[in-house]
């Protein structure tokens, strides 16, 4: 049985499609651990007959696996999981129109930076993909915090010292020279936190 991925990159278009169909979701989100078709039906309220044919499609698009079979009632039932714990759909799956941050928009914007994070999805699960045929292990930096910044003025003067360190380090370690040397790609981005809607108590 292969390992489930913790995160599935679908750049096909009809695979996303698949994934994204409501029933077949929720069937994906049910087979964490290996179940029969039966088992299924009778956990989310479905004919057999109707979730196998969702299966059938699930399957056929590389979304979920066999892993072994297994007599019941003198029946022969398939095990099937689904391939990862979550999926991100690539912005590739949306062909021409997907997010591209090389073309030409305001660098400050928020839409500038909803292009970065789709060229992040688009060309790391590219990577993972061939990490992945070929058994190596990708070799990757991600670091997420959060900063609560006491003013406009605080925030701005972060955001300059930020970028005269990653300049400092970059001009430091940049080599184009070195042999057997890999470019790699570094994105920093910034944004305020949604507030999450407060609830008010009973009286």
């Amino acid at each position: 049985m292969a390992a489930m991925f913790d995160v599935q990159v679908i750049d096909d278009p009809q695979t996303a499609t698949v994934a994204l169909e409501p029933t077949r979701s929720r069937l994906l989100a049910e087979l964490s651990v290996p179940t029969s078709a039966a088992t299924l039906a009778a956990r989310v309220g479905l004919a057999r007959q109707k979730v196998n044919y969702h299966l059938n499609a699930l399957e056929a698009h590389g979304l979920v696996t066999q892993t072994h079979e297994r007599k019941w009632g003198g029946l022969t039932e398939r095990l099937l999981v689904a391939t990862a714990a979550s999926y991100v759909v690539s912005p590739s799956a949306l062909g021409p129109v997907a997010a591209d941050p090389s073309r030409r928009m305001d660098k400050l914007s928020a839409s500038y930076l909803v292009a970065l994070g789709a060229r992040v999805v688009r060309e790391v699960g590219e990577l993972v993909r061939r990490a992945d045929a070929t058994g190596k292990r990708l070799a990757t930096l991600a670091v997420d915090t959060d900063i609560r910044f006491r003013s406009a003025t605080d925030r701005a003067a972060f955001s300059a010292e930020l970028a005269a360190s990653i300049a400092s380090l970059a001009a430091k370690y940049h080599d184009t020279s070195a042999p057997g040397g890999r470019t790699h790609r570094l994105t920093v981005v910034a944004y305020p936190i949604a507030k999450q809607a407060t609830s008010k108590e009973p009286a």
